[in-house]
């Protein structure tokens, strides 16, 4: 089976945090869910993942009604529980539980066996002048490649 061209990313997130360890981790769907997400109708802008009861859950995160759903259609920002082994979510607890580190999502792909897949990182906030820094560097990389291309 050939991987869906489904790539959601949460550009916000690599702007706003130092991205360190990154987990991949299953979604808990319902039908409806799955068809949005392949159809491209989701968003990881606003949301945020929390520990609660030994479990990983992202919070806040938009998948659109699907348009052909009806009466069986799914609420857009419900909370979804993520697939992880117990080691993982031990090791993504301790992580996140230092001060200044927060679970963030990343990132929402088709696998090749067509489930959808979130990508997580364990984030450190930026300070504004680290924020600035990385403006400074992007804006270098892009004019170095300018010159070089012509």
């Amino acid at each position: 089976m050939k991987a869906s061209q489904v790539n959601i990313k949460n550009r916000r997130a690599t702007f706003d945090y130092e991205i360190g360890d990154t987990y991949t981790a299953g979604l808990v769907l319902t039908g409806t869910e799955i068809k949005s997400i392949r159809a491209g109708k989701a968003s990881l802008t606003d949301s945020y993942c929390v520990v609660d009861n030994n479990e990983i859950w992202v919070k806040g995160m938009h998948v659109s009604e699907y348009f052909y759903g009806s009466y069986n259609n799914h609420a857009t920002r419900r909370d979804r529980k993520l697939l992880l082994s117990k080691k993982e979510i031990a090791k993504i607890q301790k992580s996140a539980a230092d001060p200044g580190y927060t679970i963030v999502p990343l990132r929402i792909f088709i696998s090749d066996r067509g489930y959808a897949k979130l990508v997580i990182g364990i984030g450190r906030g930026k300070k504004q002048f680290d924020k600035r820094q990385s403006i400074k560097e992007r804006e270098d990389k892009r004019n170095i490649d300018r010159l070089f291309k012509k």
